[in-house]
């Protein structure tokens, strides 16, 4: 996440940005895009997941980075086409489905480590709805942002889900051994 929170405005931006991307890739007419009021701060480093999801709310498409490795505005460009076409959970989306879709940008600040001895403390450390959550074991590695704790606002289940995800037994967050990250995100999405 840059230095200072992302305006509304410039939230809007990257997620007509994503929308532009997709119609673009897709083949479907699209409104030329307005520049944010200052295009550096979308132009710096960042990263960002961007989520899809059907009008009804089903998931349809997630992808994104942990880390700032490009300028935010084309983080937000691969991962909106990623989460489109590559999202191994889902076929490619067609141009069809385009317009019963709805984007979700949420930009994320710099993982920390979250210490922890036991597994009591890592679950009185996490933050519901606030804290997004790296998990690390060896080769096996997941995430969930903070909007999924919607779903799974108990941490226990947040965790076990998580490990699942990793590829990891549900039980495993409490054997102590995993590496544990938090971040926080500023999301931005299109309205039903």
């Amino acid at each position: 996440m840059p230095e200072r929170p992302l305006t509304e405005e410039e939230g809007r931006y990257l997620v007509n940005l994503a929308r532009r991307t997709l119609q673009a890739e897709l083949g479907v007419p699209a409104l030329a895009l307005e520049e944010p009021p200052d295009p550096e701060r979308v132009r710096q480093p960042g990263a960002a997941f961007v989520t899809l999801h059907t009008r009804g709310g089903a998931l349809r498409g997630c992808i994104g980075s942990l880390i700032a490795r490009r300028a935010l505005i084309e983080d937000v460009e691969a991962n909106a086409l990623a989460a489109a076409l590559e999202d191994p959970r889902f076929p490619p989306l067609t141009s069809d489905e385009l317009p019963n879709v709805l984007v979700e940008v949420s930009v994320l600040s710099k993982p920390e480590p979250l210490h922890y001895a036991t597994a009591s403390e890592l679950v009185q450390s996490l933050r519901p709805g606030v804290d997004g959550v790296v998990i690390e074991r060896g080769w096996h590695r997941a995430t969930f942002l903070p909007q999924v704790w919607e779903q799974l606002s108990l941490p226990e289940d947040f965790l076990a889900h998580l490990c699942y995800k990793a590829g990891l037994p549900s039980l495993a967050w409490r054997e102590g051994d995993l590496k544990v990250s938090i971040y926080q995100v500023q999301e931005f999405h299109e309205t039903r």
